[in-house]
């Protein structure tokens, strides 16, 4: 489990392995806990849910819930800059556990480990418009009141290449100031931008 909670920033012996192996594990559970929940529902909302369960702003909740930002292994640079609270590192720490455990017992134990984690977001969870990603969400609210499409401006990009934060500047008709969204990739900040704006005009 140490490895499981160890940033590349801090050794060699980190948890990327390991976070590849948990998210597969993770969106196989997650896709088989749906499809048995949702008999009538469609490939295309399943999809949707699960990528809503399975996101990394959702797996960061889950970490923060956990306080596993105590627990992390991480560098000085890292540690310097908060890389305790960054969502992108609690998010893959979260799959890196994933892997961890089922590395060290079995496909059931992890499978029920993850189900005990998601019981409340799949009780809460259902099909519909709400599962579309929030910049899809966003054009549509906007495109329905004939207002302009939101702009999306990389501001800042921060750590090496592989192991990157990009904070995305969303501007919106009806929000006085940009939105703030960051993330590990462009797409995910960009997601996480609209994600905030959609909150910010009371959709959420």
């Amino acid at each position: 489990m140490q490895q499981a909670l160890t940033h590349r920033s801090a050794s060699s012996k980190h948890n990327e392995r390991l976070e590849f192996l948990g998210d597969s594990i993770l969106s196989f559970v997650i896709a088989n806990a749906l499809y048995h929940r949702f008999p009538r529902v469609d490939e295309g909302d399943m999809s949707r849910m699960r990528a809503t369960l399975v996101r990394g702003n959702t797996l960061a909740e889950l970490a923060r819930e956990f306080d596993l930002g105590e627990c992390l292994r991480l560098g000085p640079g890292e540690l310097k800059s908060g890389g305790f609270r960054r969502e992108s590192i609690l998010a893959d720490t979260v799959e890196a556990l994933i892997g961890g455990v089922f590395l060290d017992s079995d496909i059931q134990t992890v499978e029920q480990l993850i189900l005990n984690w998601y019981q409340t977001r799949l009780d809460e969870i259902s099909p519909g418009d709400k599962q579309k990603d929030p910049k899809t969400r966003l054009q549509e609210y906007l495109q329905g009141r004939h207002l302009p499409l939101p702009s999306y401006l990389v501001v800042q990009v921060r750590g090496e290449a592989h192991d990157q934060e990009f904070t995305i500047h969303c501007q919106v008709s009806g929000l006085s100031e940009p939105v703030v969204g960051t993330g590990s990739s462009r797409r995910k900040a960009e997601q996480a931008a609209a994600e905030q704006a959609l909150k910010k005009l009371e959709l959420e």
